[in-house]
This record gives structure tokens, C-alpha cells and sequence, in this order.
């Protein structure tokens, strides 16, 4: 199954929060250095790089507003489905591999409120490798209609930078913003028991759009 986000997307496209930090000195270098080579071609070396790898972290780090699908529980991630497993206490686990094309903002798979947020240090695998649970993580849980509900952002080999948006005790809506994975990596969320996943392993999702379960 394939999802197409373009009747979900409005033409409006913002930059997602906490990427200043790496796109700022990048723009500010290209600039400097396109200037430079006005005068001496010789910083075109340089300028020319620059100015495509920040046109690059413009397209990597964008935050499309979304209108959100109509599942009761919603991707919180744009990428493609790359395991389904179930779990011991009758959960589903639903694994997304964010690729650095993807857009990197995570979404609140339902509407709740955070009960936890808990930041666990861990490697740096790729995503698609299969020990990269023990992976640099943030482990969300969000108290809502369908009871507790698990979601965990894992960084990967290229994001080394999970950044939350929300706090412990703030209630989220449907598909709202909660977080942001620098330059692609894993998102997994858990179904509770006695929900049947709705995607196969190989589909594409969009973060507050695709429906995860059949309800």
C-alpha cells in the first residue's frame, strides 16, 4: 500500500525547529564565500559547495503543514515501513526507516497527553541495521483514548541530534509536531493489544496522515 501526502499538504512550507544550529553557519559561510569570489574566483571553490549543501539542509530540514488522516492511529513518521513485529505483551511494533530524503518531523500518532519522555545514550548504527535498538533513543509514552501508546525516535548513523519539542505533562493533538530527527533515522510505534496493523512492511507513510491501524 502507498500513501500519497498530496491532498493532505498545503502549499505552505516552513522550516522545522532546531535546525538553526547547522543551517545557520552554513548559509553564513556560502554567503560569505559567494561574495568572495566576486572578487577572486578562486572562493568559488568554496562557494560553490556551500550554496548547494545549504540548498540541500533547506530541503532536508522542511515542515510541511499537513492536514491529518483518518485513522485513529497516525504515522509519526514520513519514510517506509521496515519491520512489523509483535511483541510479548500483545503490542504490534511498527518500525519506519526515515531515509535523509524524508522529512525529519515526528508526529503525535493520536491525540493524548505525554506521561513520559525518557532520553537513553546509546550507539550510532544505521537505522536499517537490526541492532540499532540499542541506538541513542528517545522513548515517548502518550496517555490517550486507546490507552498507553509507545513511541520511540532512534537516531542513526548521520542523526546524532533527536530533539524534542514538547515536555512531559503537555497534552499534543492529532498529528501535532512532538519532535525532530536530524537528517533521517528510525521511528517505532506500538499498537496496543488487540489492534491489527493496517501497512505491510515496504509501504510508505506520512507523518500525520497515513493510518496505521484498520479502525
Amino acid at each position: 500500500m502507498s500513501h500519497d501526502s498530496a491532498s493532505h499538504q498545503s502549499g505552505r512550507v516552513r522550516l522545522a525547529r532546531g535546525v538553526s544550529p547547522w543551517l545557520l553557519p552554513t548559509a553564513a559561510a556560502a554567503a560569505v564565500t559567494s561574495l568572495l569570489s566576486r572578487r577572486d574566483r578562486r572562493w568559488a571553490l568554496a562557494a560553490v559547495p556551500l550554496t548547494a549543501l545549504t540548498g540541500g539542509m533547506l530541503w532536508f530540514f522542511r515542515d510541511p503543514e499537513r492536514t491529518p488522516g483518518t485513522g485513529r492511529i497516525l504515522s509519526p513518521a514520513d519514510g517506509v515501513v521496515q519491520s512489523i513485529d509483535p511483541w510479548p505483551d500483545g503490542r504490534t511494533r511498527v518500525a519506519i526507516f526515515m531515509s535523509p530524503l524524508d522529512v525529519h518531523v515526528n508526529r503525535a500518532p493520536l491525540a493524548g497527553t505525554v506521561t513520559s519522555m525518557e532520553h537513553m545514550p546509546g550507539g550510532f548504527l544505521p537505522a536499517f541495521n537490526k541492532d540499532s535498538d540499542t541506538n541513542e533513543r528517545v522513548v515517548w509514552h502518550l496517555d490517550t483514548a486507546l490507552g498507553d501508546i509507545e513511541l520511540v525516535q532512534i537516531a542513526g548513523a548521520v542523526a546524532r541530534r533527536i530533539v524534542p519539542y514538547v515536555t512531559v505533562g503537555a497534552k499534543v493533538g492529532r498529528a501535532e509536531r512532538i519532535g525532530l530527527i536530524r537528517l533521517g533515522s528510525r521511528v517505532d510505534v506500538y499498537l496496543p493489544q488487540g489492534i491489527a496493523p493496517a501497512v505491510s512492511v515496504g509501504d510508505k507513510t506520512v507523518a500525520g496522515v497515513t493510518g496505521l491501524d484498520h479502525g
